[in-house]
């Protein structure tokens, strides 16, 4: 690789830590899902969503990581135009692709904590304590603590009451 390439290279992977920083979110949910055994799927993505104007953006992204899928949201925000989302869903595409880029090009912001649960969650995944009652109450306490720290549903259903120790 030329000294050019390598700049270049280094510009688009600090574009993509801060872009991401700044606009991506790392979110698990727990959805609801009577075919399951536990009656609860866990849901983790990628996420980063901007308006139709920055829509190229979100196609580099894709374009970069090899995988994902660009959703419009037809909800507009404070700038009047349509929202769309850069998702990756994918088990294998987050553990393949999107873990180790932000592995080895660390985020900079409280991000970055959001970060390491969400690694943390797909680990668990991976070792399929997902499919257990104890391994979805753990990984419900992980989730409350992420992002805007909402209540997770999961600990809350009238289905399976837990009290909710600090």
């Amino acid at each position: 690789m030329s000294a050019d390439n390598q700049q270049e290279s280094l510009k688009t992977v600090g574009w993509i830590v801060g872009f991401v920083d700044g606009e991506g979110c790392f979110s698990v949910t727990l959805q609801k899902m009577s075919s399951m055994k536990t009656g609860w799927q866990v849901f983790p993505e990628f996420v980063v969503t901007q308006g139709k104007s920055s829509l190229s953006a979100l196609r580099d992204l894709q374009d970069h990581f090899g995988c994902g899928r660009i959703f419009l949201n037809r909800r507009v925000d404070n700038h009047r135009e349509h929202l769309y989302r850069f998702c990756v869903r994918s088990l294998g595409d987050l553990q393949q692709k999107v873990i180790p880029f932000f592995q080895q090009n660390a985020l900079r912001t409280k991000k970055r904590e959001d970060f390491a649960k969400f690694v943390r969650i797909i680990e668990m995944m991976e070792k399929k304590r997902h499919l257990g009652e104890q391994g979805l109450e753990e990984i419900a306490r992980i989730v409350q603590t992420m992002n805007r720290r909402k209540s997770a549903r999961f600990l809350e259903s009238s289905e399976t009451v837990r009290p909710i120790s600090a």
